[in-house]
């Protein structure tokens, strides 16, 4: 093989990567600089800098806000918590098949950091994500009186690569905000990856969509392929608030009179 033949094939590699990036000034002039040693190093410089603002944006159309990192997440407090599932869906191969994940508990016992946890992973892996509350998405959906808009925000959420709708139950809704829903799981349906968390058992959603006839569908919709982890325990949160009064209480013991 010539040295002109080997040259070409390791040059293109790089010129593909300046393909993928746009770099059309570069391209235009690359039999000039192919064989500077400065290509490489400059085409790493941009993947590294586009894939840094492309997390960014991603991360800040997420909606997902602060969290705690599972790192932090105190396993010990809850009397009912499958770890060995939940880190097996932070692999994210659920998002492949693709299957639902429902987190079903009562309130303070990990299951909004969980689904935000899988969020924030999902935008690492280069995927898009939303995280919503949903009374909060419900309600600004319900409110759109322009049918056109309402697909378009529909179809926002639809092609989310992972979509996670936080405290479903909490509230009673109205049987337009249960038809809302069942469309945003409906389009996902066997296409993309939807993560639930709800302090209500499944036999119990009927009462938070009081006389809406869709309930039967979404559920059907959502657990079939599912992966379920119920939590169970006392809320952390009010675990965490009463450690603090009681720290306040030492100090102020400590103060002097």
């Amino acid at each position: 093989m010539t040295t002109c033949a080997v040259t070409m094939m390791s040059d293109e590699p790089l010129k593909k990567r300046a393909v993928a990036l746009g770099l059309f000034g570069l391209l235009a002039n690359w039999d000039k600089v192919d064989h500077e040693p400065w290509i490489k190093k400059l085409l790493l410089w941009e993947e590294e800098e586009r894939s840094r603002r492309s997390l960014e944006r991603r991360i800040a159309s997420s909606r997902l806000g602060a969290f705690k990192p599972l790192s932090d997440f105190d396993w010990s407090w809850p009397t009912k918590c499958d770890r060995a599932l939940i880190e097996e869906l932070m692999q994210l191969e659920f998002i492949t098949e693709p299957r639902n994940v429902i987190l079903m508990g009562p309130s303070g016992v990990g299951k909004t950091t969980i689904a935000q946890n899988l969020i924030h992973q999902t935008l690492l892996s280069g995927r898009s994500a939303m995280f919503v509350n949903a009374s909060q998405m419900l309600g600004d959906l319900c409110a759109i009186d322009s049918p056109s808009i309402l697909r378009s925000r529909l179809n926002l959420f639809a092609r989310q690569a992972v979509i996670a709708i936080d405290e479903v139950g909490y509230l009673s809704y109205s049987n337009r905000h249960a038809d809302i829903l069942f469309q945003i799981i409906d389009k996902r349906f066997q296409n993309k990856a939807t993560v639930i968390t709800t302090n209500r058992p499944f036999a119990e959603w009927k009462d938070a969509f009081p006389g809406a006839a869709c309930v039967v569908g979404m559920l059907d919709r959502l657990m079939q392929n599912a992966d379920t982890v119920q939590i169970a325990g006392q809320s952390y949160r009010l675990k965490t608030a009463k450690e603090n009064n009681e720290q306040r209480a030492i100090r102020r013991r400590g103060r002097p009179k």
